[in-house]
């Protein structure tokens, strides 16, 4: 009988390319959302917000941008959000504005605006209600405070205070979301002293608090399926957090990183992988599940500012360097039996991938 061959060592793989770059922001790119778009329309748009002010609206089939929004007064564009009917969108300009656009058949004009009143980083939160009605969290007057809202209407629905003991300072990164099995709304909120807190929206109180890091939350995503989520700050670490059945957070694990510096976090639709931007001009991908480090994108020539998931898997990164990189990276597969990636459970990903 013959004896069977020796397993090889895997060849590193070399590192991955972007599938395509879009260019022509003129401008660091500070904000992306993909959404649907038409009805009937396979192919996403992608949304960019810039330094500049502008929201460009990219088609990924002619890689160009069809559309370009100028409602900030050249100030940064921060935050990018489409609500639920698909033609409306949600664009946070450092101009203290929150604007609304309606972009249904070819239209691109601002049709409601919202006044903000803090000038810091914080990013705003939509919780939809149904197709008409939507909930809206953007920081508030004074500095440690948040702002909830019901929209279209504005009307005011609480304003979120720290306890008179606690100095989380600012909030840096909201996220409004619901409970499948509970009717009232939660709030995360991560603050400027690295904790992150849930609140409970009806009770205006916070529910648990937990410390995650030492410097601010730059970036945070939730998975409200698994009730985990995981936070990025200036410190060289990704935190990952839970929340139990009594509603109490708590930091599972921490996960260090080669170089300081995390602007945003996202999860992908799917829940199997996530992103971080880098200061180092790199996006890190990661298995969400073990957090195993899975690949190193290395393409942009300054900071990594925002990532951003399709539903079809897509990745857009957004830098200083005004370009936005496109990678098809791990797809998604409708198969829930077929390993992540291809490989067996715990196998090999490739040298190259690990941070």
């Amino acid at each position: 009988m013959t004896a069977p061959l020796p397993t090889m060592a895997a060849s590193p793989l070399p590192p991955p390319d972007p599938q395509f770059v879009l260019r022509g922001t003129q401008s660091a790119v500070h904000a992306l959302h993909f959404f649907g778009g038409a009805r009937g329309q396979e192919c996403p748009l992608l949304l960019s917000g810039s330094l500049s002010g502008l929201v460009h609206i990219w088609s990924l089939q002619t890689r160009r941008a069809v559309a370009t929004l100028d409602g900030h007064g050249g100030q940064c564009v921060t935050w990018l959000q489409t609500l639920p009917q698909g033609h409306q969108l949600l664009s946070q300009g450092r101009d203290l504005k929150l604007r609304l656009w309606d972009l249904a058949e070819g239209r691109n004009a601002v049709v409601d605006s919202v006044p903000l009143e803090s000038l810091g980083f914080c990013r705003s939160s939509v919780l939809a209600r149904g197709q008409e009605r939507w909930m809206l969290a953007m920081p508030g007057r004074g500095s440690e405070e948040v702002q909830i809202l019901e929209m279209p209407s504005k009307t005011s629905v609480c304003t979120l205070k720290p306890e008179a003991d606690a100095k989380p300072g600012m909030p840096m990164c909201l996220e409004l979301w619901q409970a499948d099995s509970s009717p009232r709304p939660l709030l995360l909120a991560g603050y400027e002293d690295g904790s992150v807190a849930l609140w409970d929206v009806s009770e205006r109180k916070v529910c648990s608090r937990v410390a995650c890091h030492t410097e601010p939350v730059m970036g945070f995503d939730f998975d409200s399926q698994k009730a985990r989520g995981v936070s990025g700050s200036a410190e060289k670490a990704l935190a990952v957090w839970s929340l139990d059945e009594q509603q109490a957070l708590q930091v599972c694990r921490t996960h260090e990183l080669t170089n300081p510096g995390i602007a945003d976090v996202k999860i992908r639709p799917d829940r199997k992988i996530l992103a971080t931007a880098g200061w180092d001009h790199r996006v890190r991908v990661f298995h969400w599940r073990t957090m195993k480090p899975l690949a190193v994108l290395s393409f942009h020539s300054a900071t990594v500012h925002c990532v951003a998931f399709a539903t079809d898997g897509l990745l857009a990164a957004g830098s200083g360097d005004q370009r936005i990189s496109i990678w098809s990276l791990y797809p998604v597969r409708s198969d829930a039996s077929t390993p992540l990636l291809g490989h067996a459970e715990g196998g090999e990903v490739g040298a190259h991938a690990l941070a």
